[in-house]
This record gives C-alpha cells, structure tokens and sequence, in this order.
C-alpha cells in the first residue's frame, strides 16, 4: 500500500497523522484508548481498535481534493466526539507493513484504515437531524 501524507496535528510527542492510500482509503493515526468510560460505550469487534484525534485533523482532506475538511455529521467511523474536541474513531486497525513502514509511530498510537467515502460523508449536511454524540 502507498500512502500520501495529507498532514498532521502535531506538538511535541504527540502525533495525529491523515494519508489517503492508493486503495481509495484514508489511514487515520491516532492515540490509543485505553479511558474504560468510552470503551464501555462502544462494541469494537474484533480486528478492529479504538483511536482518538483532534477534530481540526481533518481539515487536512482539504490537500485531498475536498472543499472543507470541517465534519458536519458524526457517523461512524466517529463514534463519539468528546468534551475536548476531539473525535473518537472505531475502524480496522492497519496491519499493512508497507504502509506501516511509511509512518513513524509512538507505541501509544495507532492507526484504522476507513474507506474515503465513509469520511467523505462526513462532510455533507446530514439530510435529518444532527446524530452528535458526545463523550
């Protein structure tokens, strides 16, 4: 798999990285959860983990060809938006080692490959009422 990077929200040990892949996929890297309170709240099958990302690391899909990068619903692969601003991701945690060979990534994140369309979504005025959910 080969990755673009698309970019990052970064300070120092903490890393939050967005690429689109060749599969038509993006790779979102992100810190692991561990909190018991959201986990709790979610039923992650296996094969697939947790992670969680500043919100405005999305507005990096923008060098992606996409207008905005602002998310206006919160559907799945975003299960939970918490008080902080952050968003929480549920998705098939990536096992690629090509394209885990691209990125550098502390031991405390990981990353889920989703299919650009289920982000893209994202981006679109929800048709009903807004399904926010937060932490």
């Amino acid at each position: 798999m080969k990755l673009t990077f698309l970019g990052k929200n970064s300070t120092p040990g903490d890393s939050p990285t967005l690429y689109a892949s060749d599969r038509d996929t993006y790779v979102i890297q992100g810190w692991k959860v561990y909190a018991n309170d959201l986990l709790m709240r979610l039923d992650v099958p296996a094969g697939q983990t947790v992670i969680e990302v500043p919100t405005e690391l999305f507005e990096h899909l923008t060098r992606d060809g996409r207008p905005s990068g602002e998310l206006k619903r919160y559907d799945a692969p975003v299960m939970l938006v918490t008080e902080q601003g952050t968003c929480v991701l549920q998705g098939p945690e990536m096992h690629d080692t090509d394209a885990l060979a691209q990125m550098r990534m502390p031991d405390y994140e990981t990353c889920i490959e989703v299919p650009k369309s289920s982000i893209v979504a994202l981006l679109e005025e929800a048709g009903g009422p807004d399904h926010f959910r937060s932490a």
